[in-house]
C-alpha cells in the first residue's frame, strides 16, 4: 500500500489554516493524495507519483490538463495588457457569445458567469420571475450546484429517503445545514426517469421550473429512458413551466450542441460550464431571446438581478474562445477520436468482465463512463442504491490508484476520457483494471456483497 508523507505535511499545515484542508471540502478523500502537476493525461503527485488520470478535476479537462493552445490564448491576452475593466462590455466576451449561440440551435442569448452553481442559481430565479411561480422540481440523486434549491437530494441513503415513490415526491433531504425550513417547502424532488411523479408535482403546486441533468452524471452515467426528456418538454408546455437543462457537465463534451441538440430536445434554458473552458473557471446560462431578455427588461419590477465583478473575465473568457475553436476544428476530429477511444474501453473492459465472471455493465456517453457491479444499466437512484455494492466500488477505485489510474475514489463517480489520452493509456488502462477486479479485495467485496443485490 503506498504512502504519501510529502501530502500529508502539506495536509497537516493546511488543515491548521483552512478548515477541513481544502478550500472545496467535496475533495477531500481517501487516500489524500496532493497533486502537484498536470499536463495532458497525466498528474503528478506530491510524492512522485504517476497517474494517467480519469476524473479531470470533476470533467472539465476534454482537452487534458493544460492544453497547450488554450494557455497560448491565456498567454496572449496576458500579453495584450487585456484587464478586468467592470466598465461596459468587451470584444472577447461578444466573441465567446457568438460561439455558443452558433454552435448550440435553439440558443440566441447567452450571459457569462463563473460556476455551474451561479449559472443554475440564474436559471432558476429567472425561471420564477417569467412564469411568477415559487415551486420547482429537482431529481433525486442529481447535483446542480450549492444553493438552497438544489442542494438536496444528492446520495441519498435509501434508509432516510424511503421506499420508491412511482407517483408523488420525496421529501426534501438537504446535503448543507442552513437551509430555512420554509423554503424547503418549495422545492421537490422526484426520481431521474419518472414522468408520472412530474404531472403529479404539477397538478399539486404552481412550477417555474424543472431543472435536470439530460444524462445523469453525479452518480455516474444514466441514461435518459427512451421518450423521458421529450415528456419533460410536452409536460413543460402543457404546465407552463420552464424546462432548464444542466449541461454543466455534458456541454460541449457530448458535442458542440451539447446533449440537448444531439437528441433534439430543446430546454428553455441551459447552462453550460466545465468543459467550455477546459479548466478555467467559466459558465454561461443561455437560450432564447424571449427568456434571456429578463436579465435585462426595462422594468425593475421585472428584471432578474444578473451582476458579477469577475463574470467575463479576459482570462477564463480567452480560454472558452480558444476551447470552442478547437472543438470546432477539423470536422470534429476530437470528438472522434475521444468516442474511438471511449469505445475501446468500453469493449475492453466489457471482454474482462466477461472472462472474469463478474456481473456489471458499462455505461457509457461518449468520452463519460461508469462501471456498475450490477446486471442492468441504472434507471435512477433507487435503483442505483438498491443494486450497487458502493464499498467494492471504492476498493476497486483504490487498487486501481495503487497502480497509477486514477478514478476519483468515491463511488459511482463517472469517468472522463479526455483528447489527451492515447491508445497507450487505454491498453495501460486495461491491464491495471484487468489485475484489480481479479485482486482478493475486490473479489471478497464483490461476493460479500452478493447477497444483498436485486430488487429497486
Amino acid at each position: 500500500m503506498k504512502t504519501y508523507p510529502n501530502a500529508s505535511k502539506i495536509l497537516e499545515k493546511n488543515r491548521r489554516l483552512i478548515p477541513g484542508g481544502a478550500v472545496s471540502l467535496n475533495r477531500v478523500i481517501t487516500p489524500e493524495i496532493v497533486f502537484q502537476r498536470g499536463k495532458g493525461s497525466r498528474l503528478w503527485d506530491a510524492d512522485g507519483n504517476r497517474y494517467i488520470d480519469y476524473h479531470a478535476a470533476f470533467a472539465p479537462h476534454f482537452l487534458g490538463h493544460n492544453d497547450d493552445d488554450v494557455n497560448a490564448a491565456v498567454a496572449e491576452v496576458l500579453r495584450s495588457e487585456a484587464s478586468l475593466y467592470g466598465s461596459g462590455t468587451t470584444e472577447l466576451e461578444g466573441e465567446l457569445a457568438g460561439l455558443i449561440c452558433e454552435s448550440v440551435p435553439f440558443v440566441e442569448s447567452v450571459q457569462v458567469l463563473n460556476t455551474g452553481s451561479e449559472a443554475t442559481y440564474q436559471a432558476l430565479r429567472a425561471a420564477r420571475a417569467i412564469t411568477g411561480r415559487d415551486h420547482i422540481i429537482v431529481m433525486q440523486g442529481g447535483y446542480n450546484g450549492w444553493h438552497n434549491d438544489v442542494a438536496c437530494n444528492l446520495m441519498t441513503p435509501l434508509a432516510a429517503l424511503g421506499p420508491r415513490v412511482t407517483r408523488g415526491e420525496y421529501p426534501f433531504l438537504p446535503i448543507s445545514a442552513g437551509i430555512p425550513g420554509a423554503h424547503r417547502q418549495l422545492v421537490h424532488p422526484v426520481n431521474y426517469n419518472d414522468l408520472d411523479s412530474v404531472r403529479w408535482v404539477c397538478e399539486r403546486y404552481s412550477i417555474a421550473g424543472l431543472i435536470t441533468e439530460p444524462v445523469l452524471q453525479n452518480v455516474g452515467v444514466i441514461h435518459p429512458s427512451p421518450g423521458y426528456l421529450q415528456g419533460l418538454r410536452a409536460l413543460a408546455d402543457e404546465f407552463g413551466f420552464l424546462l432548464i437543462f444542466d449541461e454543466v457537465k455534458t456541454g460541449f463534451r457530448y458535442g458542440l450542441g451539447g446533449y440537448s441538440s444531439a437528441v433534439g430536445v430543446a430546454p428553455d434554458l441551459v447552462v453550460y460550464g466545465k468543459a467550455i473552458a477546459n479548466g478555467y473557471p467559466m459558465a454561461a446560462i443561455g437560450g432564447p431571446r424571449r427568456f434571456m431578455d429578463i436579465f435585462a427588461d426595462p422594468d425593475p419590477a421585472r428584471r432578474v438581478l444578473l451582476a458579477g465583478t469577475y463574470n467575463g473575465h479576459p482570462v477564463p473568457t480567452a480560454a472558452a474562445i480558444a476551447t470552442i475553436k478547437k472543438l470546432r476544428a477539423h470536422d470534429g476530429a476530437v470528438y472522434k477520436h475521444t468516442d474511438a477511444l471511449g469505445e475501446r474501453l468500453q469493449t475492453g473492459l466489457e471482454e474482462i468482465l466477461r472472462r472474469r465472471g463478474i456481473a456489471a455493465v458499462v455505461s457509457r456517453e461518449r468520452s463519460a463512463f461508469c462501471l456498475y457491479f450490477m446486471d442492468h444499466r441504472p434507471v435512477d437512484w433507487h435503483d442505483l442504491a438498491s443494486n450497487h455494492p458502493f464499498e467494492a466500488d471504492e476498493i476497486m477505485r483504490r487498487e486501481l490508484i495503487e497502480r497509477g489510474i486514477y478514478f476519483f475514489p468515491l463511488a459511482t463517480k463517472q469517468g472522463s476520457i479526455s483528447t489527451a489520452h492515447t491508445s497507450e493509456d487505454i491498453v495501460l488502462t486495461l491491464e491495471a483494471w484487468d489485475a484489480v477486479l481479479a485482486s482478493p479485495a475486490v473479489q471478497e467485496a464483490l461476493c460479500a456483497a452478493a447477497p444483498a443485490q436485486g430488487g429497486s
